[in-house]
């Protein structure tokens, strides 16, 4: 980059910087962002293929989960980490659909090429894409079919319908029920759901249908002493969060002793005083104890004397967990606890769970959290099933709050592409190209379900075209005949608020590779050392795997 003045060129930018302008830097950003939507898109839908991701220690990751494969693929060009933001962005907003969006976004910008070929300038690109996005949400909300927290077979079709094709497939309904079951408890008052509430253990062994839904808490800890009792039945619980032991000094304080009674007294004296803070726990009526500091030795003896059952350093994120649990109170101060402040539940009990010794707090009467324990095979399968479990709990979480759904297997897409044309013809100009593109750009979902479950795209998207055209709003591909099939006869549901984001944040990212125009990269690497502006860190073939 040089300005040139009476023959004598001035560098602005440091030597051995790159800059790419124009069109060249438009094609360098849609390629790079196009590679990323291929390498993410043979895992759309049921029939779906997983990845498989080895990192630098040899770690490996098996996941269908498009924003878990773009967090493990270390990808270096800026352009593709902008596609790794949509599924972020998704993941965080509603928890499924992550590849939808990234899919979506790369054909976006695909459609986009042939409109920049015909000379059509970005900004009306993005003009048209605006306005074609702000629709697709009014056409939506015209397929919106509505739902309550009562409606239990309809939110276990969608948790169904999130954890298809994560490798859950012989489980999935115990487990969909499980996702459901778990939501209904931590809704709060003002119909919202946090799925912090939910705690999710994964266990490795047994089987997948060994998974549980525990009605309280599951702490991966065991009791702390072998004579405190293992089980309480009928249990009180105090939830601490202060030592049990003699705190040192805040100042330093010299002790003359000046014969071996006055050390005895000494000790005894903190013997005294252990017992008094044992004895105030046991007279709260207390039978069992968390508490999130240290206990000391002698203090763990008196415990398991008076018969309480104790764990010690919780995290306080399970501490505030167990007193939506039990309804007890976090007690800073041993000498203020009062029975007023303990929780209940029906049973605290140590258990063994593969290897490892956990506590179990269930059988609580209205528990505002609760714990979900994942087992299977092996360390990859159950991983594989966290994630499967964490989309189910979060889109059935999304359903109860927004109360909408619409059909899937691509129905909605196809819905939209049939009235975005018609839309478009009500714009004209320019613009109306771009309302196009992104109609024709909607048509890839369906398309990708049909190329994964080895049918034919074309004959599948025609059929779908026409069932549309008929007014079956919700007709969408089966998967298994290749067949327009209507979706919510199926029970093949997903929430709105999946699509609306995925739409949303496709759109805007492609909107913003569009309008990019010149890439001008320091010295220090960047995008700069990278040949045709490929994403770092894939090989070179994943351009083959571009969009048809």
């Amino acid at each position: 980059m040089a300005g040139q003045l009476s023959g004598t060129p001035i560098f602005i930018l440091r030597e051995g910087s790159q800059r790419t302008a124009g069109r060249d830097a438009q094609g360098s950003n849609i390629m790079a962002a196009k590679a990323v939507a291929g390498s993410v898109r043979t895992t759309l839908g049921p029939k779906g293929m997983d990845k498989m991701l080895v990192d630098t220690m040899g770690d490996v990751v098996i996941s269908n989960d498009g924003v878990t494969i773009l967090k493990e693929m270390d990808i270096e060009h800026p352009a593709a980490k902008m596609m790794v933001e949509i599924a972020k962005t998704q993941d965080a907003e509603v928890g499924d659909g992550t590849t939808t969006a990234v899919v979506l976004a790369g054909e976006l910008l695909k459609q986009a090429e042939g409109l920049l070929e015909q000379e059509i300038h970005p900004t009306v690109i993005a003009a048209g894409y605006r306005a074609a996005a702000d629709k697709s949400l009014d056409i939506l909300k015209s397929m919106v079919v509505n739902v309550s927290v009562k409606d239990q077979e309809l939110l276990k079709m969608i948790a169904i319908t999130a954890m298809t094709g994560k490798g859950s497939q012989s489980a999935r309904d115990e487990l969909a029920l499980i996702a459901v079951e778990a939501v209904k408890f931590v809704v709060d008052e003002d119909g919202t759901v946090d799925t912090d509430n939910i705690t999710v253990e994964k266990k490795v062994g047994g089987s997948i249908t060994d998974s549980q839904l525990i009605h309280g808490m599951v702490i991966d800890k065991e009791r702390l002493h072998p004579n405190m009792p293992k089980s309480v039945t009928n249990a009180k619980i105090a939830l601490l969060n202060v030592a049990i032991e003699i705190e040192k000094t805040e100042i330093d304080a010299k002790i003359q002793i000046t014969s071996p009674d006055q050390l005895q007294a000494f000790l005894d004296q903190e013997e005294v005083m252990l017992k008094d803070m044992v004895n105030r726990i046991a007279n709260s009526g207390a039978n069992v104890v968390f508490t999130q500091k240290g206990i000391d030795d002698l203090a763990q003896h008196f415990l398991a004397k008076a018969g309480i059952y104790t764990v010690r350093r919780v995290k306080k994120s399970d501490m505030e967990k167990l007193a939506r649990a039990t309804g007890a109170r976090v007690v800073t101060s041993i000498h203020e606890l009062t029975k007023d402040d303990l929780g209940k539940a029906g049973r605290v009990e140590e258990r063994k769970v593969s290897d490892d010794k956990m506590t179990f707090v269930e059988q609580c009467t209205n528990p505002k959290s609760v714990s979900i324990i994942l087992r299977g095979g092996t360390e990859h399968v159950v991983d594989e099933l966290d994630r499967a479990m964490e989309d189910a709990l979060r889109v059935v979480g999304v359903v109860v709050e927004d109360k909408m759904l619409v059909p899937g297997g691509g129905a909605p897409e196809v819905e939209l592409a049939l009235r975005l044309r018609a839309y478009s013809t009500t714009v004209g100009g320019r613009e109306q190209l771009a309302i196009e593109a992104f109609a024709d750009a909607m048509e890839v979902i369906p398309k990708t379900l049909a190329e994964n479950a080895g049918l034919d795209q074309i004959d599948s998207l025609v059929a779908l075209r026409s069932a549309h055209e008929k007014g079956m709003k919700s007709a969408g591909l089966d998967i298994d005949t290749g067949k327009p099939m209507d979706m919510l006869s199926l029970g093949i549901v997903e929430p709105l608020r999946v699509k609306t984001q995925a739409i949303n944040s496709a759109a805007e990212a492609a909107v913003m590779i569009l309008r990019i125009d010149d890439v001008i990269a320091s010295k220090s690497g960047g995008a700069g050392g990278m040949p045709g502006g490929m994403p770092g860190g894939m090989p070179g073939g994943m351009g083959g795997e571009d969009f048809d």
